[in-house]
């Protein structure tokens, strides 16, 4: 290259001057380069980076410190077991308050924010949110993949409310049904006239209860409510429901919300009230609410932390859980609202963060085929050999069958796990007492402790519904296995004066299927034992289910039924009951649902076209090649 030489100016100031100018010029580089290299990566530099990087680009993920108190809202026992609704005894102070302390280190944070990172980006990079994109594309036709209600009822095999809404022929059940239906109606009645808009009913002092499980979310009975008022023709009452929904359902909140409740409560009831009735409103808040639960799953494995800020989406593990881990029953009964989540939406993310959940308990080792409760989202490996059927593990196992049902019987995974999981839980955990009972006992780390929560009794039921797709030659063994685990807790529950379950039943000293503790004698308005009467009613069509669920009937309405609504009670081992002034949202949407159900035909909600989530919302089975064949022929006519 030849330098022309300028007028007046020597070779060597022209020289000069350009060094000059390029040593001032790789100073001011290096001042800017140090200021915003200060900026990324001085401590806490997230809040700084939000003014250069949109929302979507920066999704930190955030523990809590050692000064930090969380109060664990199912049950924060000694055991720690996942028993929701559970308040806290008097004068217990480690029942009271938790330390929630990190569970993960700096380094592991900063892989989980990148991670977060790029997951959030994917959830939203383009211009709608996953709930806009669902609601337009349904509105205008915007999207030829969108979700088609009409098309979804073609799929159906049988009308959902029945030919005559599961009335029964026979006189005394249909009166038994009735009765049911007044309850429901009783319960629903006194939540609206003193707790209307909070999320449960405090019967005893007629106000209502927020509690701190939802992060800030209102009305939990409601949405729980939606589909029971729906099936029991309350039609009035489910109009006050989505009226309030339309009008005061406010998910923009800000609080520190259980990741498993909310799903299953909120998003499964949300999902469950769309199905039923084909309203657009539920459709779009469930998918709006699950967006906001997505940050939970940036971490290092995309085993989600079980509690989120659905503000913030901030995340981090319960302070009770051993070593900052994530519980079995809550990242494993995420699977069938996800996949429906991602059937409206159009968005795969949802079904991609399930099967991510799958697919690194495939890969990990389970210790005599059992999996463990406490997982940890950083490392992917097991924190504790604790198993139980009950608290902790109880839905992950449920999830499986239940995920193998609901996509037609083509999700040949979720079967194979299940199918395992029940040769390992029947080779270590179920067990016979000396008087007969066939039970499961908890499995810590090779010792057996004989005790059956409460919780476990819906195993009856799970074990029925999957007696048809295991082993031909061993059909007849899961059902003859899922009635005795049914005629256990029912022993359960006549074994007490008040004809009512403990939270939990011994067999050991003597004792069996009674609560030896104090601290298990309480019963909160449960729905599992019931449950397991309703499947094996359908199941087996024998008699003695209904006469059983009467029973509790009966009990339920001499022990909890107090003057403005339904309370779980403190002892059911004494006449003279004292109330714990808590009517559970799962009452209205689990325990009166089941029964209803029970007291109904079975082409109420059939089976062959519904499965229930933990909280007793049905979500319609995914015919995937019925709805592609629906969209062809469909595509054709308009042609």
């Amino acid at each position: 290259m030849v330098f022309r030489k300028l007028p007046g100016v020597s070779a060597s100031g022209m020289g000069l001057r350009l060094s000059q100018k390029f040593v001032f010029l790789l100073f001011l580089s290096g001042l800017v380069t140090l200021c915003f290299g200060a900026l990324f990566f001085l401590p806490d530099s997230v809040r700084l980076k939000r003014i250069f990087l949109s929302k979507t680009e920066v999704q930190a993920v955030t523990v809590g410190s050692e000064n930090d108190v969380r109060e664990h809202p199912k049950r924060p026992g000694k055991e720690q077991e996942h028993l929701r609704g559970m308040t806290p005894a008097k004068g217990d102070s480690k029942q009271k308050s938790l330390n929630r302390k990190p569970s993960v280190s700096h380094e592991e944070d900063a892989e989980a924010a990148g991670k977060a990172q790029e997951d959030t980006a994917l959830s939203r990079s383009k211009p709608e949110s996953a709930s806009e994109k669902a609601t337009s594309a349904d509105h205008h036709g915007a999207s030829s993949d969108a979700f088609s209600f009409k098309k979804f009822q073609k799929c159906l095999l049988k009308a959902t409310l029945g030919t005559d809404g599961g009335r029964p022929a026979d006189p005394q059940t249909n009166e038994r049904r009735e009765k049911v239906k007044e309850m429901m109606k009783f319960a629903w009645d006194n939540y609206k006239r003193y707790a209307w808009g909070k999320n449960e009913l405090r019967p005893l002092t007629k106000n209502g209860h927020i509690g701190n499980m939802f992060g800030g979310l209102r009305g939990a009975s409601i949405i729980d409510s939606l589909d029971t008022l729906y099936i029991m023709g309350l039609m009035d009452e489910y109009n006050d429901a989505k009226e309030w929904v339309q009008t005061s359902l406010d998910l923009n909140s800000n609080g520190e919300a259980s990741l498993f409740e909310v799903n299953i409560r909120y998003v499964g009831g949300l999902l469950s009230a769309y199905y039923l009735t084909g309203e657009e409103l539920f459709k779009s808040k469930a998918v709006e609410l699950g967006e906001k639960l997505l940050p939970a799953f940036s971490t290092p494995t995309g085993i989600p932390r079980g509690v989120i800020n659905l503000g913030s989406g901030t995340s981090w593990s319960w302070g009770w859980a051993s070593a900052g881990s994530s519980i079995l029953a809550e990242f494993g009964t995420l699977h069938l609202e996800f996949v429906h989540l991602t059937e409206l939406s159009s968005n795969p993310i949802y079904k991609e963060k399930v099967m991510n959940i799958r697919k690194l308990l495939n890969k990990i080792e389970k210790p005599h085929g059992l999996y463990p409760n406490f997982l940890s989202p950083v490392s992917g490996n097991w924190v504790q050999h604790h198993v139980s059927i009950g608290g902790l593990g109880d839905s992950f196992y449920e999830y499986l069958i239940k995920s193998y049902l609901m996509s037609d019987k083509k999700d040949e995974d979720a079967k194979k796990m299940y199918y395992s999981a029940m040769e390992a839980i029947e080779a270590n955990l179920v067990q016979k007492s000396p008087g007969g009972l066939t039970y499961m006992a908890e499995w810590r780390g090779g010792i057996l402790d004989h005790k059956m929560g409460h919780l476990a009794c819906f195993s009856g039921g799970m074990i029925g519904i999957g007696a048809d797709d295991g082993a031909p030659e061993k059909r007849q063994h899961y059902l003859d296995l899922a009635a005795e685990i049914t005629h256990t807790c029912h022993e359960s529950y006549t074994r007490s004066t008040t004809k009512l379950g403990p939270e939990a039943f011994r067999f050991d000293s003597g004792a069996e299927a009674t609560a030896t503790r104090l601290s298990d004698r309480y019963y909160i308005l449960r729905p599992e034992v019931i449950e397991s009467y309703m499947y094996m009613w359908r199941l087996t069509h024998d008699p003695k289910y209904r006469d059983w669920g009467w029973e509790a009937v009966e009990a339920l309405e001499q022990h909890c039924r107090v003057e403005s609504g339904f309370s779980g009670i403190r002892d059911v081992y004494t006449m003279t009951v004292s109330h714990d002034n808590m009517q559970q949202s799962f009452f209205l949407s689990e325990t009166l649902k089941y029964l209803y159900l029970l007291f109904s035909d079975d082409d109420l909600l059939p089976f062959e076209d519904w499965v229930f989530n933990t909280e007793a919302h049905p979500l319609p089975i995914v015919r995937k090649s019925c709805m592609q064949n629906e969209a062809t022929e469909e595509t054709t006519v308009s042609e």
